[in-house]
């Protein structure tokens, strides 16, 4: 399981820790990631899906997981993330027709 979120992209970083003498020595900045549970409104099922916690405010911040795959770009999501948006599309074109 990569330390990668499935909305957003966002991975591991690296960097160096800095000692009081100016020492620097490699380290891993790790996303916050959670194990969540997010509901599809077109669908009317939940999914399961390993987000950063920043990921998990901007879904709610935009109104749900629906709303969030329909502005997020492809190359950001998971193949999973992109399989569920692309069968909300296609939800949501069979209820607009």
């Amino acid at each position: 399981m990569s330390r990668r979120c499935e909305l957003t992209g966002k991975g591991v970083m690296v960097g160096n820790n800095v000692s009081h003498a100016n020492n620097k020595t490699k380290r891993r900045f790790l996303p916050n990631l959670n194990d969540v549970s997010l509901m599809s409104d077109t669908l009317g099922r939940t999914f399961q899906l390993r987000i950063s916690a920043s990921a998990l405010r901007t879904v709610d911040h935009r109104g749900g997981l629906d709303a969030f795959l329909a502005k997020a770009k492809d190359a950001e999501l998971s193949p999973r993330a992109l399989k569920i948006k692309r069968d909300i599309a296609k939800a949501q074109a069979a209820t607009a027709a």
